[in-house]
């Protein structure tokens, strides 16, 4: 039995010795001593952040088969690496080779092959800590190698997970230490979305047609979601999750498929050979990052030899240099917040995650990343499902529709999507925010028709004020086609009750009827008698413009959609040039999907979420 792991209580040391590592790594030959290395359980102090981390328990597993000479590199190169006198697991998983009926010659081969591995291991000092071996009965394949080499013990334990052809720089961990004292203890840098970090170079973009992967010199971290093999460290709670999720999903029979990638291929040839595919599809459902490193000269803190294997049917050699003291020209402890740092998708398509709009100067600021030919598209989905959103969503995402926000409730799903880089307007906390300005001379009721007129009142004022064109849709709405093709380009309003579309373009004659609109809107307001049926935006503000006389032109719904309703309908409509679906919203979240699929229009999976990566160049 293997005892529990040693807890080193550490002294705290003073932030000048940061400058002496740093000294010490330009000057040190390998491996480098023990003195200049600041201990795990320090306080850390940079200019940005003062880490006071929690002891953590680290382990490093090795997953070995018959490749005795790429073992030897590699737990030599572990073995080289400085830990500073703190406690390091080493747990060595080695598969068993296949039991087939072959001849007893081959089967003697095979099993001397096995023992010449196992000598070698048993051989090998480990003095950091434990070492440990498992050798399996029978041979599981690089899955369960990988999926059963960690079960976290705490959410302290942390696992460097390490396939035999690799080889590590001796700088490894430091780096890995100062990265979990950063960005998992401190926080202010901490983020649920951050699953671990890969120490590989980042080359490869999984996403078809996605963008090349392009990093200026300055960028050291980014966050990436693709999953890093070549040298992965996990974090317990993100791992956890995955395990579950895989045992659901593997369970039931549901595959691990996801269009539009390459390792989407990968899974249909080599099936359950391989694990990636299924990290992936999970990492997608959950909108979570890695972190990477971008060291240039090609160099990594981990390199693959690519030898022959599952992965390579012969050797093709290293796939970086390693970084190491001789080479290292920067401050490898140096890491900036996580805030800013850039984030990036299977595309690598830059994901800016976090814009929630409270205030009329944050809406201007997102409206200004989101703008594209100085047009907006605002979708409300207050009183909307979920599902029926994340679902609109993955539609605007293949239609290359990327200039939307979404404008909500503060709830769970509107900062979820926020997290996974959707823009969004907190209705409730931005309908305060305008009580508080008092812009509508009220202080009193905040009725959900009240707050939907007022917010979507007001985010159209600013657009009309920094001179964008926008057009309001409620979430009953699924766009067939690209938004600029049912927009009369003669008209300066148009509307669509049914459709909860509302246009405005941005002209000074647009800009004086909104005035008389909000003037309208607040006497409304003051007099009590905001009310009707409906919570539906356009229906109010039409209401509205036409009793001051302004022109709209209304849009011929019948001509661009197809509605949904509990009667059957014809679906040779899609190929008629209809431009969009829409349904009212007392229509069923069964009947809505029942529809779409028989549309083929559905396209979120059981998890909620989209079920192609679509990729389009920047």
């Amino acid at each position: 039995m293997v005892g529990p792991p040693r807890k080193l209580l550490l002294p705290v040391i003073l932030t000048s010795i940061g400058a002496v590592i740093l000294l010490s790594l330009h000057q040190s030959t390998l491996p480098i001593p023990n003195p200049d290395f600041i201990p795990i359980n320090s306080s850390i102090k940079t200019t940005n952040h003062q880490f006071t981390p929690q002891d953590f328990t680290f382990l490093i597993k090795v997953l070995a088969f018959n490749r005795l000479d790429s073992l030897s590199r590699c737990l030599k190169s572990l073995s080289a690496a400085n830990y500073g006198g703190d406690t390091v697991h080493l747990h060595i998983h080695v598969d068993h080779f296949a039991l087939t009926n072959e001849s007893l010659n081959v089967i003697d081969n095979k099993l001397e092959e096995s023992r010449k591995v196992l000598n070698f291991i048993d051989g090998f000092d480990w003095k950091f800590g434990n070492k440990v071996v498992h050798y399996r009965t029978n041979n599981v394949g690089l899955q369960a190698q990988w999926l059963e080499a960690w079960w976290p013990s705490s959410d302290h334990e942390f696992a460097f997970i390490v396939e035999d052809d690799l080889e590590v720089s001796p700088l490894f961990y430091i780096f890995v230490r100062g990265l979990i004292v950063n960005y998992y203890y401190n926080a202010s840098n901490f983020s649920p979305s951050v699953y671990g970090a890969s120490l590989q170079r980042p080359r490869f973009v999984p996403g078809k047609h996605g963008n090349k992967i392009h990093l200026d010199s300055e960028t050291r971290l980014f966050l990436y979601q693709l999953v890093g093999t070549w040298g992965q460290i996990l974090f317990p709670k993100p791992w956890k999750e995955f395990r579950l999720w895989y045992d659901l999903h593997k369970s039931k029979g549901i595959k691990p498929f996801l269009d539009g990638m390459v390792t989407n291929g990968w899974y249909k040839r080599m099936g359950e050979r391989i694990w990636t595919p299924w990290f992936i599809k999970f990492i997608y459902s959950r909108g979570y990052f890695n972190i990477y490193t971008n060291f240039q000269h090609e160099r990594a803190l981990s390199v693959s030899h690519r030898d022959a294997g599952v992965n390579y049917g012969k050797t093709a050699g290293p796939d970086s240099q390693l970084l190491d003291g001789s080479s290292l020209d920067f401050n490898l402890l140096e890491m900036q917040p996580l805030s800013n740092l850039k984030w990036y998708d299977y595309c690598f398509r830059e994901v800016l995650s976090g814009r929630v709009g409270r205030t009329l100067d944050e809406v201007g600021s997102i409206l200004r990343t989101v703008q594209k030919d100085r047009s907006v598209l605002l979708v409300t989905i207050l009183g909307g499902s979920g599902t029926i959103t994340r679902n609109m969503l993955c539609h605007l995402e293949r239609l290359s529709i990327r200039n939307y926000i979404l404008i909500g409730p503060g709830s769970d799903l509107l900062f979820d999507l926020a997290r996974r880089g959707h823009p969004v307007i907190d209705a409730d906390q931005f309908f305060n925010y305008l009580r508080a300005q008092r812009v509508m001379g009220f202080q009193h009721s905040s009725a959900e028709l009240m707050k939907n007129v007022l917010v979507n009142a007001y985010v159209i004022k600013k657009c009309l004020e920094d001179g964008y064109d926008s057009l309001t849709v409620d979430a009953n709405v699924l766009f067939l086609s690209k938004v600029q093709e049912f927009i009369n380009p003669s008209s300066d309003l148009c509307a669509g009750k049914s459709l909860g579309f509302f246009f405005v373009r941005s002209s000074s004659s647009a800009q004086e009827i909104w005035a008389g609109l909000l003037k309208k809107v607040a006497a409304t307001i003051g007099k009590g008698s905001l009310q009707g049926e409906s919570t539906n935006f356009v229906y109010f503000v039409v209401k509205f413009l036409e009793q001051n006389g302004a022109g709209i032109l209304r849009v011929d719904e019948a001509s661009i959609g197809i509605q949904i309703r509990a009667d059957a309908f014809n679906k040779s409509s899609l190929e008629a040039g209809k431009k969009m679906v829409y349904w009212s919203t007392d229509t069923s979240l069964d009947l809505i999907q029942r529809r779409l699929q028989e549309l083929s229009l559905w396209v979120v999976d059981g998890d909620s979420s989209c079920t192609a990566v679509v990729c389009h160049e920047s």
